[in-house]
């Protein structure tokens, strides 16, 4: 099998992904959440025109898989009936905002996202490229800062601040004036070459040395929050829900669809606005010591046609014997190439899959990263998992 091929570009629900079991709709919740009436229409549409598999995505949006070639087009009238398409693939493809799921009534959250997925549909709006995106943090602390995001917008006195990803000072913004700052940076980013040949992103655009404009430095960032992931559990908006991951079946979205509206986090959970309890749903994780939470695992082969290794059935089986603790601090990341879609950042350890189905180790680094061990084969592994320590302070 040849090296993975590198899209460039997240699928949207106009614009689909082809995989190994059909084509993935990714569906971009508007302002971060669902109507109950919205979750139980995806729901049905799941089991009608998909194989009744969602995902959950780290961007916060919701992925039908499975869907005929045939059945794209009554899908999308569907999604289009409950007010989840937009008016083209372009302005799809512009919005791509992370927005957090701890906002409340009148604290700016849902201004900025309407705002913003304005701005992003008008035709002046910045041609950026397809994995360009937008976090919406705009809490006492930002706790976005693990999410993939190139323009950041998140609270300052008497405003909010918006700032390229890498940088720690931005532009103070009002509520009018947020969504103009935003288009301005992105519009800076592709005319200082940020996107050569279509791709790039902004932090590394500043790391080869791109000067922000002053105005982008005239304001200091406020540290943002230890990136420590979210536990499934009561919070003060309602209740987490966990799900083996990230993905669900159709008619577990139905059931949760009858408990309230649900807002989509980018860390594959949901939170039920208002819910005091877990709701007793069969295929939830709301224990916030599951095992499985402390890994990552993508789709693997053969429903990913890049996959060079199973992951899923690896990953159930090495859960229990990862360190406890916060599940940040003891990962394994299971990738089924070295693309390492599911978690595009460094673990502290990950499986990266090869050719002929074996593993590769690495610690400390991405599924592209240079590894510790190589020729692991899954059953070996599974049989010893201590195996994945013995190389620990291997260089």
């Amino acid at each position: 099998m040849s090296a993975p091929i590198i899209q460039g570009w997240c699928p949207g629900a106009l614009r689909p992904m082809m995989s190994g079991d059909g084509l993935v709709v990714r569906v971009r919740p508007r302002g971060g959440r669902l109507t109950s009436e919205q979750a139980a229409g995806i729901a049905a549409l799941s089991a009608r025109f998909g194989n009744g598999l969602i995902d959950l995505s780290a961007r916060a949006n919701v992925q039908l898989r499975g869907v005929g070639e045939a059945d794209h087009g009554p899908l999308i009238g569907g999604l289009d009936a409950l007010g989840l398409i937009d008016a083209s693939t372009e302005a799809e493809a512009r919005r791509n905002i992370a927005i957090t799921p701890f906002w409340q009534d009148g604290d700016g959250v849902q201004v900025v996202a309407r705002a913003l997925t304005d701005a992003l549909a008008a035709p002046d709006a910045p041609q950026t490229p397809g994995k360009f995106g937008y976090a919406v943090d705009c809490g006492v602390r930002p706790i976005l800062s693990g999410v993939s995001a190139d323009i950041r917008i998140e609270a300052a006195t008497g405003g909010f601040l918006v700032r390229a990803d890498g940088a720690d000072t931005g532009a103070f913004a009002t509520a009018d004036t947020v969504a103009i700052r935003a288009m301005d940076l992105a519009h800076w980013f592709l005319a200082t070459g940020g996107a050569p040949e279509g791709r790039g992103r902004m932090a590394a655009h500043l790391a080869r040395g791109a000067v922000l404009p002053e105005r982008f430095r005239e304001a200091s960032a406020t540290p943002p929050a230890a990136a420590v992931r979210p536990a499934p559990g009561h919070c003060a908006h309602g209740f987490l829900v966990g799900f083996e991951f990230g993905q669900m079946r159709s008619d577990t979205l139905a059931a949760l669809s009858d408990c309230g509206a649900l807002r989509v986090t980018p860390w594959r959970m949901l939170l039920i606005e208002g819910a005091q309890a877990a709701p007793g749903i069969a295929g939830l994780i709301t224990d916030a010591d599951n095992p499985l939470l402390r890994v990552t695992a993508c789709t693997g082969a053969p429903g990913c046609p890049q996959a060079h290794a199973a992951t899923r059935d690896l990953a159930r089986a090495l859960a229990p014997f990862l360190p406890t603790g916060q599940p940040a601090e003891a990962q394994l990341h299971v990738s089924g190439c070295a693309k390492g879609c599911a978690h595009p950042g460094p673990a502290p350890r990950t499986l990266a899959g090869q050719p002929g189905g074996t593993f590769n180790l690495i610690l400390g680094g991405t599924a592209a990263g240079t590894p510790v061990a190589s020729g692991l084969s899954p059953e070996t592994l599974a049989a010893n998992p201590a195996s994945l320590f013995e190389t620990e302070n291997a260089t």
